[in-house]
């Protein structure tokens, strides 16, 4: 089993900037991918950005790209995202996952982190 925790999310003026954390535990030998996601109230789920574990390739959704950067630290199992020049509307629940080697679907998530942006 893999267990994530997200961390960083908070309240936030439009323009402002964050750092979320997810560090995962358990069998942590098996991760392939690591991603971000995030759902608002109303609207369904969506994809944020993703990292390969092996040779860090990154793909980010076209609503973010260019304002949020996803990084990672194999070492301590650890996925980041760093969100800048936030809107309102990017407020939403944001979760981050993992992809196994076996699998290669996201089967493993976290509970969630808030972020709120305001104006």
């Amino acid at each position: 089993q893999v267990q994530l925790v997200e961390s960083g999310g908070g309240l936030v003026q439009a323009g402002g900037s964050l750092r979320l954390s997810c560090a995962a535990s358990g069998r942590t030998s098996v991760t392939y991918q690591m991603g971000w996601f995030r759902q608002a109230p109303g609207k369904s789920r969506e994809f944020i950005a993703s990292v390969s574990w092996s040779d860090s390739t990154t793909y980010y959704g076209p609503s973010v790209k260019g304002r949020f950067t996803i990084s990672k630290d194999n070492a301590r199992n650890t996925v980041y995202l760093q969100m800048n020049s936030l809107k309102p509307e990017d407020t939403a629940v944001y979760y981050c996952a993992t992809a196994t080697i076996t699998k290669k679907t996201y089967d493993y998530w976290g509970q969630g982190t808030q972020v709120t942006v305001s104006s």
